[in-house]
């Protein structure tokens, strides 16, 4: 459980929100910690895999590399623009 103090500008609009949709505020809360979430632990990733690479924890490879790896053919008219 949890219990946050909004501003009442934002306390309002979603109290709007809510009512127009009939949805409840919970609902929207709930979805949009779930949506920025997701995105900070998308930012603490890619942060931590860039500090791996330029420690040299960790290394890339290139997409032919990869690509062959995981046996993807790629025609070279697929390339062209």
């Amino acid at each position: 459980m949890l219990a946050i103090r909004l501003p009442e500008d934002i306390e309002k609009r979603l109290d709007r929100l809510a009512k127009r949709t009939g949805r409840t505020k919970t609902y929207y809360a709930r979805e949009a910690i779930l949506k920025h979430l997701e995105d900070l632990e998308d930012i603490y990733d890619a942060e931590r895999v860039l500090a791996d690479l330029r420690a040299g924890r960790t290394h890339t490879v290139p997409l032919e590399v990869a690509m062959k790896r995981l046996g993807i053919r790629v025609n070279e008219n697929d390339l062209e623009d």
